[in-house]
C-alpha cells in the first residue's frame, strides 16, 4: 500500500489510500492577496500567524507555505524569496506542530525552505519540464523528502488526460533514476474548471484511478480549480471532493476555513433589513445576527468542504467507528458548563 510520509518535528502525516484524506491548507500564500503581500514585504507576519492557527483549528493535516511576494523595492524573487521563505517557515513551525509543504517556483527558495524546515516536509513542486526536473529532483534526493509532481511539461498543460498521465509517468520514471521511490511522488493531475470544460470532473476521476492503479502514486490537486468562475463554488467543491476521494485521490491543497463575515457585510445586511421594515435591536450580538440571517459566522471556522471530507472519510472506512465525524459534530460546550458539570458530579451522592 502506497504511503507518503510527511513529518514536522513532533507529528507525522500519512498520505495514503487507506488513510483519512490529507487536507493541505493553502491560505499562507500572497498570490492574489495584496494585503498579505504588502504585510510580508514590510515584515509583518500577523496575518500568517492568524491563518496558520485558523487552518489548524479547522482540521488541516498540513500547511502549504508560499512566500512568493514580488517586492516593490526589488522585483527579483531569486534574491527576495529565499530569505522570506526561511522567515515564514521558522515563524509557522514555532507556532503550530503539524507538517509543512514548501511551495515555490524558485528553486533557491525551495532549498532555503528545506534547510530551515524541521522534520520531513512535502516539496511543492516539480513538473515534467526538463529544466524543472534537473533543478528539483536533486533537492528531493538530497533532503530525502516527498514531492508534488504537476502533470505539465515543456509543451504546456494538455486538455487530454492521457497526455497528463504520460507526463506523470515520465516524472515518476525520472525520479526513479535519482533513487526517489514512487511513494514519495504525489501527482497533481491538474483539475480543469468545470465551467470551461464540461468533462473536467469525469476526466480527473478517470485519471486519478489510472494513476493509482498503474503507477501506484498518491494524488493531490488545487481543489477550488474545479469551481473557478462559477456561482456557489462551495456547493461544487463539496460534491467534487468526495467524488475525487472515491476515485482514489488522497489529498488536496485547499482552504479549510470559512472566512468570517466582515463588518462591511454586516452593515450592508442591517441596512437591507431596515429597508425591508425589519427592526433589529441595536445591541444585537453580531454572531447571533450572522447566524440568524444565514451569513455564516463572525469567526473563522471549518468550511463546509471540511464536513464533506469528514463524511467521505467515514463512508470510505477511513474514519474507524466514525469517531472523527462524531467529534466534529458534537455540540459546542458553553463556556463554564463543562466545569459546572464536573462539580455537580463530584458533589453528588450515590443512592444506596
Amino acid at each position: 500500500m502506497t504511503r507518503t510520509i510527511v513529518e514536522s518535528k513532533t507529528r507525522t502525516a500519512i498520505i495514503g489510500f487507506d488513510q483519512p484524506f490529507c487536507v493541505i491548507g493553502e491560505r499562507i500564500n500572497p498570490t492574489g492577496r495584496k494585503k498579505l503581500a504588502a504585510e510580508l514585504e514590510a515584515g509583518d507576519f500577523s496575518t500568517v500567524e492568524a491563518d496558520a492557527l485558523a487552518q489548524v483549528a479547522a482540521g488541516a493535516t498540513m500547511l502549504d507555505i508560499n512566500a512568493g511576494v514580488v517586492y516593490n523595492s526589488n522585483p527579483n524573487p531569486n534574491e527576495t524569496e529565499p530569505p522570506l521563505m526561511t522567515k515564514v517557515l521558522n515563524m509557522v513551525q514555532a507556532l503550530v506542530d503539524i507538517p509543512l509543504c514548501i511551495d515555490s517556483s524558485v528553486p533557491a527558495a525551495l532549498e532555503a525552505g528545506l534547510a530551515a524546515c524541521e522534520g520531513r516536509p512535502l516539496l511543492n513542486s516539480v513538473t515534467g519540464e526538463e529544466d524543472r526536473l534537473e533543478a528539483i529532483l536533486p533537492l528531493v534526493k538530497k533532503y530525502n523528502v516527498p514531492v508534488v509532481a504537476i502533470s505539465n511539461d515543456d509543451t504546456g498543460i494538455s486538455e487530454d488526460p492521457e497526455v497528463r498521465f504520460l507526463v506523470a509517468k515520465k516524472i515518476v520514471e525520472r525520479a526513479a533514476d535519482f533513487g526517489i521511490p514512487a511513494h514519495d511522488i504525489v501527482v497533481d493531475p491538474l483539475v480543469m474548471p468545470i465551467g470551461a470544460m464540461g468533462t473536467a470532473g469525469l476526466q480527473v476521476f478517470e485519471l486519478v484511478r489510472k494513476l493509482r492503479n498503474e503507477l501506484g502514486v498518491n494524488t493531490t490537486c488545487g481543489a477550488s480549480n474545479i469551481s473557478f468562475g462559477l456561482p456557489n463554488r462551495h456547493g461544487i467543491n463539496n460534491a467534487f471532493l468526495p467524488m475525487a476521494m472515491a476515485a482514489g485521490m488522497t489529498s488536496a491543497i485547499m482552504n479549510p476555513i470559512q472566512l468570517p463575515v466582515t463588518a462591511k457585510a454586516m452593515l450592508e445586511k442591517l441596512e437591507a433589513l431596515a429597508a425591508a421594515g425589519i427592526i433589529v435591536p441595536g445591541d444585537i450580538d453580531p454572531e447571533l445576527l450572522a447566524s440568524l440571517t444565514g451569513m455564516g459566522s463572525t469567526k473563522a471556522r471549518a468550511g463546509s468542504e471540511m464536513m464533506a471530507i469528514r463524511a467521505a472519510n467515514f463512508l470510505t472506512n477511513n474514519d474507524p467507528h466514525g469517531s472523527a465525524w462524531i467529534k466534529a459534530n458534537r455540540p459546542p460546550v458553553a463556556e463554564g458548563a463543562e466545569t459546572g458539570a464536573r462539580k455537580r458530579r463530584a458533589g453528588g451522592r450515590r443512592r444506596g
